[in-house]
């Protein structure tokens, strides 16, 4: 079978019951992760964002996973979706505060949906490329940590330009994460 690389951005901004903190979260959303054919290569450094958009929720703990696996993205998505589950996510509210947010960041060098109206679509339309990793700072920061040579399959863009170009136009809030 056929192994795909694939990233993984991983958010959370509330820690429940079961889990020490946001972090906590994530960490466990990682454990899960080769219990369903998702084998975890790298892990980049926690950060810290604001939320975005703005609002005055608790800031996000976010990192960025590269995973190999044989699944097709729509399984993938699929498996992450349980993950999200098993750990108590509910969605009730578009950027409403959460216990764990996984999306696919990027499948290899796959482009969804292929009719050349990426980045558009229904809102439950699988989108991949992510269709708005070039505008957080939250995903680029980490992805470059682990993948600095990675480009935009649809953009044709480094993920390091793509950086610079948020770092200097936004003011999106992000400090790496010092403490557990």
């Amino acid at each position: 079978m056929e192994k795909n690389i694939a990233f993984i951005g991983l958010g959370s901004n509330l820690g429940g019951t079961e889990f020490d903190g946001p972090r906590g979260v994530l960490e466990a959303a990682i454990s899960e992760m080769p219990n369903l054919g998702i084998s975890v290569k790298k892990i980049s450094p926690f950060y810290e964002s604001a939320p975005v958009p703005v609002s005055d929720q608790p800031w996000f703990v976010n990192a960025v996973a590269m995973v190999e696996t044989s699944l097709c993205a729509r399984d993938l998505l699929h498996n992450l979706h349980e993950i999200e589950a098993r750990l108590g996510r509910t969605r009730r509210i578009r950027w409403e505060a959460r216990i764990i947010d996984l999306d696919i960041i990027a499948y290899g060098d796959l482009i969804v949906p292929t009719d050349g109206k990426w980045p558009g679509g229904a809102p439950k339309e699988m989108i991949i490329p992510h269709p708005r990793l070039h505008e957080r700072l939250f995903v680029l920061k980490p992805l470059m940590d682990i993948c600095s040579a990675w480009r935009h399959p649809a953009l044709g863009v480094s993920v390091k330009e793509l950086y610079g170009r948020v770092k200097k136009d936004g003011d999106q809030s992000l400090r790496p994460m010092t403490d557990k």
